[in-house]
Parts: structure tokens; C-alpha cells; sequence
């Protein structure tokens, strides 16, 4: 086979050894970094891993281009090899050695031949029918390049993920076995409580998204927007997340479920005081709404409801939770039973003040009266005929029974009036107070 020249312009014994010296350096590089990336924790786990889904894909692909990177990289060691070896021939290269390095460094007679397998998945061989190409040594190391940066992205990113997410759902899976004991303690279970049913679902979540996390990684990656470095981006925790915000949830109800355990007796004694005390009230107001209608004369009085039979009958049932350890049953109750007490309480309170407003306002009448008595005695009036006579009308309505509101109100009314104009000055040359002695008795 004849010589067909080197490419280009032949490289004088300087530059074929600073040539040799670079690409000594950067097969060094190229081999750390291979060794780097068969040694990667992630490779490892890929090659012992059943993988499935888009995972499986892409490593069938990166572990034949890796398979690739060492038959381009041996090919780059034999021709650097050789290179040195003409270099070496003689202190002095030869026109024909040089002609043979320039050849060698920049032609593209580089034969690499690929097997059956890495070519059909490898991205570069795939598709083309080709089981071998030719390179220069630049266009060498760029494919490497290539190869090494995709096949690195594919593992660091799987190893991403299997460091970020089974570590955290194992945790996530252990506070749910104590949340599950927990719950099981204070009768929360699956069938007899919704936070029993949210445990067994959370349970199953996590166990699929356990397998999938491990045999599908790849499908648990963000890519970061506009990164082209290996492994840029993150994994994704939407799933999990969800199920730990989930399970939280359902701890704190299980929590709130052990403070009814804790603080039972307790709020159960509240509530039978509540209770007693809005029977007490209702009795009252019985009590005073008969006072009234004996009292009061022409009042509506409202009717007064009966002790609240239904509480006392949940508050019985609560007891009954209590006594059996029934928590989860107990909680709700408790919470609408005390609602429920304090409505019936104020209920019964406003009850009482509905009924003895007529005798509230039949005392207002009476303090009203009493007061403008001693108001009138303080200015030395308290004898005047008209006004005694007033008083003691308004009195006997407002002590007698039934009391007529509506008239005894008129009546302290008038002898309010009354004393007014006696205690209001009075203008001069307008005459003194009117005279309201009867002179139908004297004569002509």
C-alpha cells in the first residue's frame, strides 16, 4: 500500500514532542477519569440492580458506550504508543519520521473496532451498520468526550436518586410503624377509624414507591433548566412528600386521640358541672317564671324547656368509651359534647333572664321610686300632701300582687313629674308653686 503524505504541513521534532507531551498528559487524564467512573458506586449499583422503565434504557446505553470508552481508549493507548515508538528510534527524527508522526498525531488513521453489542445500543455505532470507524486522535478524544460526559450524566443521576430517596422513605417507612403502634394502642385501626385506613394506604404508597424509586431512578429526576453538566438538576419528592405530609397528619390526630386518653376524666367532670349547672339554671327559671305569674299581671312569660335529656345520655355513652378504652371514639364525642354543653348553658342562662325581666323591670320601677322619695326629702319636701299622695299610689301598685307593670309604671311616672315641678326653680313675679289644695270645703 502506497504512502498518500501527512495532512497538512510536517511537524518539525519540536512540535512532535510538545504534541507527544499533551497527549501523554491527556491520556492520563482520560484513564483517571475512566477508572474514576468503572469505580462510581452508582456504575456498580446499575450493573447489580433488575432495572425497569426508562432506566433500563439508558443504561443498556451508557453500558455499552462505556464499553465503547475503553475500546476508543485503547485504541488512543496503542497509537500514542506508537508514536513514541518512532519518536524513539533516534535522537534526531528523520524527514521519514516526522512524515510518519505527522501522519500518525494528525490523520485519521485510527481504526477502532466496536463489539455487535456496544454498537447496536451505543449512540454512536446505532443505526449506522458500521462495526468499526476511523479517527484522528482529536476527533478521538472528542468522542470519548461525548461518551464519557453522557454515560457519567446516566449514573450520577441514578446515583443521585438513590442516595436522595430510599434513605428518606426507609425513615418515612419507620415513623410509620411507631405512628402504626401508636394508633393500634389507643384503637385506631384500619375498618373502625379513617386515620387506620390513611395508615394502611400510606403503608402501600411508599412500599411501591420503594421498588420504583429503586428499579426505575432516572423517572425520579428533574432535570436542572439550561445545565449541561452531568447530573444537573435534582429528584423529585412529589411522592414523597405527599405521603409525609399525609402521615403527619394522621400522627397528629393520633396525638390529639392521646390527649383525649390523657385528659378524659378530666374533661368528662367539666362536663357533667356544665351540665349541672344548666339543669341548676333551667330550674331556676321554672322557679321564677312561677314567682312571676303569681307576681306579675298581664306578662308574657316564655316557657321553660326540661333538662337536656340527650346530653346527659351522650355524655353517658362517653363515659362508657372511657371505661372500654374506646379513644378514637371518644374524641369526636367529647369535642361535640363540650361544644354542645356550653351552647345548652347559655341557653339556659338566657332562658332565666327571659323570665324574670318582669320582675327585673318591677324592681327598676321600685328602685326608680324610692330614689326621687329621698331626692324630695333632701330638699325639705318630703311631707308635701300631693306628693305623698303620688307615693303611695305608686307604691301600693309596685307591692302589691299581681303587679300591673304597665300602670304601676305610669304611676312612679306621675310622681316623677310631680316632684320636678316641685324642685324646679321658679321664675320671679311668676307666683309660687301652683296651689293644689281642695277648697271645695271652705266658704264664700
Amino acid at each position: 500500500m502506497g504512502v498518500t503524505g501527512p495532512p497538512g504541513p510536517v511537524m518539525d521534532r519540536d512540535e512532535a514532542d510538545r504534541a507527544l507531551a499533551r497527549l501523554g498528559a491527556e491520556h492520563e487524564a482520560i484513564e483517571t477519569s475512566l477508572l474514576a467512573l468503572q469505580d462510581h458506586a452508582g456504575r456498580r449499583l446499575l450493573e447489580g440492580a433488575e432495572l425497569t422503565g426508562s432506566t433500563k434504557e439508558r443504561w443498556a446505553s451508557a453500558d455499552a458506550s462505556i464499553t465503547l470508552l475503553w475500546a476508543y481508549f485503547d485504541a488512543y493507548t496503542d497509537a500514542l504508543h506508537s508514536a513514541r515508538g518512532i519518536r524513539s528510534r533516534r535522537r534526531w527524527s528523520s524527514r521519514e519520521d516526522l512524515v510518519e508522526l505527522t501522519e500518525l498525531l494528525r490523520g485519521s488513521g485510527i481504526t477502532v473496532a466496536g463489539s455487535t453489542t456496544a454498537t447496536a445500543n451505543a449512540p454512536t455505532l446505532a443505526g449506522t451498520g458500521k462495526l468499526s470507524e476511523r479517527f484522528s486522535l482529536a476527533a478521538l478524544v472528542d468522542r470519548m468526550n461525548e461518551l464519557y460526559a453522557s454515560s457519567l450524566d446516566m449514573v450520577v443521576t441514578a446515583d443521585a436518586v438513590w442516595s436522595a430517596l430510599p434513605a428518606r422513605i426507609d425513615l418515612l417507612a419507620a415513623e410509620l410503624q411507631r405512628t402504626r403502634a401508636l394508633a393500634h394502642s389507643v384503637g385506631v385501626r384500619p375498618g373502625e377509624h379513617p386515620s387506620g385506613d390513611d395508615l394502611e394506604r400510606i403503608t402501600r404508597t411508599l412500599t411501591a414507591l420503594r421498588e420504583r424509586v429503586v428499579s426505575d431512578p432516572l423517572s425520579f429526576w428533574v432535570p436542572a433548566q439550561g445545565s449541561s453538566a452531568p447530573g444537573g438538576g435534582r429528584p423529585d419528592t412529589t411522592a414523597y412528600d405527599r405521603e409525609a405530609r399525609a402521615l403527619e397528619e394522621v400522627r397528629r390526630e393520633i396525638e390529639a386521640v392521646l390527649t383525649v386518653r390523657q385528659d378524659a376524666e378530666a374533661r368528662l367532670v367539666k362536663l357533667r358541672d356544665v351540665l349541672s349547672r344548666a339543669d341548676r339554671t333551667l330550674a331556676e327559671a321554672r322557679s321564677a317564671r312561677g314567682e312571676v305569674l303569681a307576681k306579675i299581671a298581664a306578662s308574657e312569660v316564655p316557657a321553660v324547656s326540661g333538662p337536656p335529656t340527650a346530653l346527659q345520655e351522650q355524655l353517658a355513652t362517653a363515659a362508657e368509651y372511657r371505661r372500654h378504652a374506646q379513644w378514637h371514639r371518644l374524641s369526636p364525642l367529647l369535642e361535640a359534647l363540650e361544644e354542645r354543653a356550653e351552647d345548652e348553658l347559655l341557653r339556659a342562662r338566657e332562658s332565666l333572664t327571659a323570665v324574670t325581666q318582669p320582675l327585673a323591670v318591677r324592681a327598676e320601677l321600685r328602685g326608680r321610686l324610692d330614689a326621687y322619695k329621698a331626692k324630695v326629702a333632701r330638699h325639705g319636701l318630703a311631707e308635701d300632701p300631693f306628693l305623698v299622695e303620688r307615693y303611695d299610689a305608686a307604691r301600693r301598685m309596685l307591692w302589691s300582687a299581681p303587679c300591673d307593670l304597665r300602670v304601676a309604671g305610669e304611676a312612679v311616672l306621675r310622681y316623677q313629674r310631680a316632684a320636678a315641678e316641685l324642685l324646679s326653680p321658679q321664675v320671679p313675679g311668676q307666683g309660687g308653686p301652683e296651689d293644689r289644695t281642695d277648697h271645695r270645703g271652705s266658704g264664700a
